[in-house]
């Protein structure tokens, strides 16, 4: 009995790794029966390793992270890539006798924009490289580097190729421009959001404190504290992104300031999860919708206002709204206000806010709005937690 126990145990231990393997080769043909469909498939592979650290730009470290990538595309036995000014890289055969030329090798088509075959002199018999095809490369229909590729000869064929990897490079690059200009175009908004908010939060909040100065200095001095802490936080020059614990603790202090102009008027309930509070989300994302909420909401109401704010974990998911009982609006002003076709006297940004979390996320993750004359107003956002490109540090 335990000879057969032994037997059936050695037979599946023997067993495990022949379903691996046939698993392993099941998926090996999958990639490509064929030379053509595995070379299609490695070629693809390697365009999609030096893809990457293209995306930043055309800069020396990218340049260096994706020369030998961009070379077994070529198949040269070197490869070169400098910007307008200097040699960012060079990989390959001869780097310690033609790297130091490299430069002078693009300087014609740095000049003129135009593709050029050299004949480079070498007194290394053994050294490969005879000749470079030296390729501009382009974004915007400006020349901002150029692409060198080494080797024995310089056939059609490596004229052709370098030509294609350079139009492959200049995508990347025209796409790293695209990100850089988004940003640009997202720090712009949150500079123009800064510009709506300020001048009336700052106003008001200063004729506060100068009201608490002879009644109440010490309060005063507290408010003045939580105002700087405030305008420090919302005039920050660095990053895109902060924690939803920090644009909260923003949001308490502005609710302060509030509270200690309209007194029990305004009364404010939060119910944050801790779970969500590392959560990354825009910069200024919340603290205009809360700003929107007491201007537009509660200022022109009689008697109490209320405030509500709720942060909940839902998995993948963080779900925030902020929820006033003020006058509410009209859902067709509202429709035309999130589509930019009007701005409101005075506005806070809720387009702002809108536009800047369908950039970052997706349409999908844009403001929901809940409204209606006299009935209040809750704005809902859904942030998933983790997010491409999405970091507070």
């Amino acid at each position: 009995m335990e000879y057969l126990v032994g037997v059936a145990v050695v037979a599946v231990l023997v067993g495990v790794p022949a379903i691996v393997l046939w698993r392993v080769m099941r998926g090996r043909r999958e990639l490509g029966t064929s030379p053509a469909e595995r070379a299609t498939f490695e070629t693809l592979h390697t365009a999609s390793l030096a893809g990457p650290p293209l995306r930043a730009g055309l800069t020396a470290d990218g340049a260096e992270r994706a020369s030998k990538h961009l070379r077994a595309l070529l198949g040269s036995a070197a490869l070169a890539i400098t910007d307008g000014e200097r040699l960012l890289v060079y990989d390959g055969e001869g780097d310690d006798h033609h790297a130091e030329h490299a430069f002078d090798h693009a300087a014609a088509t740095l000049k003129d924009g135009r593709t050029q075959v050299l004949t480079i002199d070498c007194d290394l018999l053994e050294c490969p490289i005879r000749h470079a095809v030296v390729v501009p490369l382009t974004t915007d229909d400006r020349v901002v580097g150029a692409l060198a590729a080494y080797g024995q000869n310089a056939s059609a064929g490596l004229v052709r190729a370098a030509q294609e990897v350079a139009g492959w490079v200049d995508s990347q690059l025209e796409l790293a421009e695209l990100d850089r200009s988004r940003t640009l175009l997202m720090e712009a908004e949150v500079r123009a959001l800064r510009a709506q908010i300020s001048p009336h939060f700052i106003y008001n909040s200063l004729t506060t404190i100068a009201s608490f100065v002879r009644t109440d200095p010490e309060r005063a001095r507290e408010l003045l504290l939580e105002f700087a802490d405030f305008t420090r936080y919302s005039f920050r020059r660095h990053g895109e992104f902060t924690t939803l614990a920090e644009e909260l603790r923003s949001i308490d202090r502005y609710l302060i300031l509030e509270r200690a102009r309209f007194g029990d008027q305004l009364q404010v309930t939060l119910r944050i999860a801790p779970e969500v509070l590392p959560v990354a989300v825009p910069f200024l994302c919340l603290q205009p919708l809360v700003e929107n909420a007491v201007r537009h909401g509660l200022e022109s109401k009689n008697g109490v206002g209320r405030i509500t704010i709720i942060a909940e974990d839902a998995g993948a998911e963080c779900r925030i709204s902020v929820e006033d009982d003020g006058l509410g609006m009209d859902p067709d002003r509202l429709r035309r206000i999130l589509a930019g076709e009007i701005t409101p006297a005075g506005g806070v940004g809720l387009a702002n806010v809108d536009e800047r979390l369908r950039q970052v996320y997706g349409d999908e993750y844009g403001l929901v709005v809940e409204t209606a004359r006299g009935a209040g107003c809750k704005v809902n956002i859904r942030l998933p937690k983790y997010h491409p490109g999405v970091s507070a540090r």
